[in-house]
Order: C-alpha cells, then sequence, then structure tokens
C-alpha cells in the first residue's frame, strides 16, 4: 500500500523559499484536549512538543544505525510498497524509507523491531490520537525515514483514508532536531476543506498518478495558499488529517539526516480504506494494551516467503499489483461514485 513516491521530480518540488512561515505558534498553549482538538479541527493539523522522550527517540535512531544501515537484503519500501534494497546517496543516506518497521523481523532486526514497537504504541502517541478521534484508535501503517528526498503535495486521502473521508489521522514523529537544510515537513492550514480530486476517472493512481499530482500542485500554486512548516524538534509529534495537503521541502544539503517515523492511524469504529474505494481488513495486535497492525509480518513464514518471490521478479510483481489496482479501481469506483 504505497504512499506517494518519495522521488520528486522538479516539475512537482516545493523549496524552502516556497513556505510561508515556520515559526510563530507557540502549540504547547494549548493546554487542554478541548483546544487541542479544536485547533486540528480548524486548521486540519496540530503540533505536540515533546510528545515522545528523547531517550526513546535516541534508542530508535541507534538502532536503526547498527541493524538497518548495514543489512544488504531487500525491505519493503515507502515509496512503492515492493522490497528494494538500500538507495544511498552520496553521504550515505538511505532515500527509499522502510515501510512498516513493525512489520521487520524479529530474528535479524530484534532491537530496531523492538523500539519501534514501544515507540509506535506508546500511551502518549495514542492518547493523542484518541483525543483527535475521541475514541479508540488502530494504528495501521508506519514508515521510518533517514534521508529525505522530498515529497510533493498531496493529501493522504487519494491512496489511505476510511469509509468516512477525512477521518484517517497522520502523525510524523522527529526523532532528532529537524535542519531546515535538510528539508522540512510542511502542510498547508486549512486545505483538509479542498477537495484536490477523487482516485478514479482520469486521475486513478494505476493509469493516471501523474494527473493526479500535478493537479494539487497547479492548485497550491494558483491559490497561492500558505505553506507552513512548523519547527520541529526531537520527540515533537505533528499530526495532520487525511484531507490536509502536506508534505516534504527538498533538502539544500544531503549531509544531513532527517530520522523520524510516520504513522497511520483510524478510529476502531471506521473501516479503513485503499484508493479511496478498496476496503481494508485488517487484524490487529495489542501491544501495550494499544491496537497495531503488522502487515506483511515477516516473523510469519509465509510472508517471507513472498517477500522472496517479489524480490526475484522486481517488475512482475509490481505490474501484477498496477493490473489489480486498476481493475478494482474501476469496478467499484472512487470516491465520487460511492
Amino acid at each position: 500500500m504505497a504512499e506517494p513516491s518519495s522521488k520528486v521530480t522538479s516539475t512537482f518540488k516545493i523549496t524552502g523559499d516556497d513556505i510561508s512561515s515556520s515559526a510563530g505558534f507557540n502549540y504547547g498553549s494549548l493546554a487542554s484536549p478541548e483546544s487541542r482538538r479544536a485547533y486540528f479541527q480548524q486548521h486540519g493539523y496540530l503540533v505536540r512538543p515533546g510528545l515522545i522522550g528523547k531517550e526513546l527517540c535516541d534508542r530508535a535512531t541507534l538502532c536503526f544505525e547498527r541493524e538497518i544501515k548495514s543489512y544488504d537484503g531487500y525491505l519493503y519500501r515507502q515509496a512503492s510498497a515492493n522490497p528494494e534494497k538500500h538507495e544511498r546517496n552520496a553521504t550515505g543516506r538511505i532515500m527509499n524509507p522502510l515501510l512498516n518497521p513493525l512489520s521487520l523481523s524479529s530474528r535479524r532486526f530484534p532491537s530496531f523491531r523492538a523500539v519501534s514497537e514501544q515507540l509506535l504504541s506508546s500511551g502518549e502517541l495514542f492518547g493523542a490520537v484518541e483525543e483527535i478521534f475521541a475514541e479508540p484508535a488502530v494504528l495501521v501503517q508506519s514508515m521510518y525515514f533517514e534521508g529525505n528526498p522530498g515529497t510533493w503535495p498531496h493529501q493522504d486521502g487519494y491512496y489511505l483514508d476510511t469509509d468516512t473521508p477525512g477521518k484517517l489521522t497522520g502523525a510524523w514523529i522527529a526523532l532528532e532536531d529537524i535542519d531546515e537544510r535538510v528539508g522540512r515537513f510542511y502542510i498547508l492550514p486549512g486545505s483538509q476543506r479542498v477537495d484536490a480530486g477523487s482516485n478514479s476517472g482520469n486521475l486513478n493512481i494505476a493509469e493516471n498518478h501523474d494527473r493526479y499530482k500535478k493537479r494539487v500542485h497547479d492548485y497550491v500554486r494558483s491559490q497561492h495558499l500558505e505553506i507552513r512548516a512548523p519547527i520541529l524538534r526531537r520527540g515533537d509529534v505533528l499530526f495532520w488529517s487525511s484531507r490536509t495537503i502536506h508534505g516534504a521541502s527538498m533538502p539544500t544539503d544531503p549531509n544531513l539526516s532527517r530520522h523520524s517515523y510516520t504513522a497511520h492511524f483510524v478510529p476502531a469504529s471506521a473501516r479503513f480504506m485503499q484508493y479511496e474505494c478498496i476496503p481494508v481488513t485488517v487484524s490487529p495486535a495489542t501491544v501495550n494494551r494499544n491496537s497495531v497492525c503488522r502487515p506483511k509480518d515477516q516473523n510469519v513464514l509465509m510472508n517471507r516467503w513472498i517477500l522472496a518471490l517479489e524480490a526475484r521478479a522486481p517488475r512482475l510483481f509490481p505490474r501484477l499489483k498496477k493490473a489489480v489496482i486498476a481493475h478494482k479501481i474501476k469496478r467499484l469506483g472512487g470516491r465520487q461514485s460511492r
């Protein structure tokens, strides 16, 4: 289940010069659940400063450096949802982010999977999400980033959401102080009320993904919308609605890292959807008394076989996936036809 590819063409990129503001609002002043929920509903995002402990952030980064960076095999990646080897830039930063670190093999990556599980299932993180939902949450997808290839402006709802559009909520967790030169996570406040297009017809992801990207990018440019990039430090978490336009600005210094997790949550009462029309069955496990999903869990033998087959046929499986997705979207219809 891929999010937008991290390989950003110059046509759709957002640079630091495009960002309207970074500092300013004191998010810590939102002292009550009611004030935080109201801010999220009005602006489509919310920053929770220092939500995750610094020691836990440091441990996650250290385990990544020790276990993941030295690995030379295939792992599922955020941009393609396919198994790939590391793609490194000139300074050795891994540029193809991991997909679902909670699903990594405990035998091969024991410390990194364990610390990812501890952080992403923590009471602090789930408590903040459930404050937004006003009901229990389910973690359905997660990612890990070291380098920042940049991400064009988009709405998550085009890729994944719930049966009631806009209920899915994302969380971007800074594991270190994010230098503006490595590129920052940006959002467009209030854009959760914008309809940037449905994943159907001439905008469907299987056949016309670039048209969707161009439509959102052109809309942002033509409307001169505010692009806000909050300054995020180690342990800070930015939450956003699946309807809020967001992305990552292009880096200017390849030597810098951007260690971070991304997580996507849905309300327990909602149905998880892919590409606006394909229901996804989830089977969450209970971890730290919270519900987390482990898609293609590599602790399961069958899933290891599937990864090995996908890695051996890197062209065949993506083509098959694309054909299946195109068929399902045409048969089930996008959001506008539901």
